[in-house]
């Protein structure tokens, strides 16, 4: 059996295209088209050798790059070569810039998920279902990540260890517009000094001297 029509072409295709192929429901064949493009970086854009390589009709290729154009994964630049000689290549800068989105979004997702094992280590034990709704409604409402943890680190500081006591916390420092840890301490610090300075003009100076 002749295979060596086999190694004609090796398209290769990285993980993470599959997530521009669910976000923006990509077909089969625009899949392939990216996947062309990706591969054959900087090559003149050539209808012809790209239906030769994907095996697809020239007209499904112009429709799938319209479409791919319309999403604005692609775009067409045109350049000049070492001849000046006007080419059309592809640039893939829009694709590269979703892709690092997407993966920023992706990391994110995977930190929200962290928390709530960082609350199953701080009280010891495992969260309910409700208790990881409750913590899921706060990421959701746009309490941060930190100022979430830091509300848990004050309970667990005060002996307490239910949701119910975090929540207030939260929305206290929400009041206050607190939306950092940084802010958080900050207002305690002056907090404190004011407390310091009331026990220090409060102290009954006289009767001390009297005795």
């Amino acid at each position: 059996m002749n295979v060596e029509w086999m190694k004609e072409y090796n398209l290769v295709f990285p993980t993470y295209l599959i997530l521009i192929v669910n976000k923006y429901s990509l077909t089969f064949e625009e899949f392939l088209l990216l996947t062309y493009f990706w591969n054959f970086k900087e090559e003149p854009f050539n209808v012809n050798r790209i239906s030769t390589v994907l095996k697809l009709t020239e007209n499904t290729i112009l429709i799938s790059f319209n479409t791919l154009a319309n999403k604005k994964l692609i775009q067409i630049d045109t350049l000049k070569d070492g001849n000046g000689k006007r080419i059309e290549i592809v640039n893939l800068k829009n694709l590269y810039e979703e892709i690092a989105i997407l993966f920023q979004n992706k990391q994110k997702e995977a930190e929200k998920k962290d928390i709530y094992s960082i609350f199953e280590s701080e009280f010891g034990r495992t969260i309910s279902s409700m208790e990881y709704e409750i913590i899921h409604a706060w990421l959701e409402k746009g309490f941060g990540e930190e100022l979430i943890l830091g509300a848990l680190k004050e309970a667990v500081y005060n002996g307490v260890n239910n949701l119910r006591y975090i929540d207030k916390i939260l929305y206290e420092w929400q009041r206050k517009g607190y939306k950092t840890m940084k802010e958080v301490q900050n207002n305690n610090l002056i907090k404190n000094k004011k407390e310091d300075s009331k026990e220090l003009f409060d102290y009954n100076w006289l009767d001390e001297n009297e005795e």
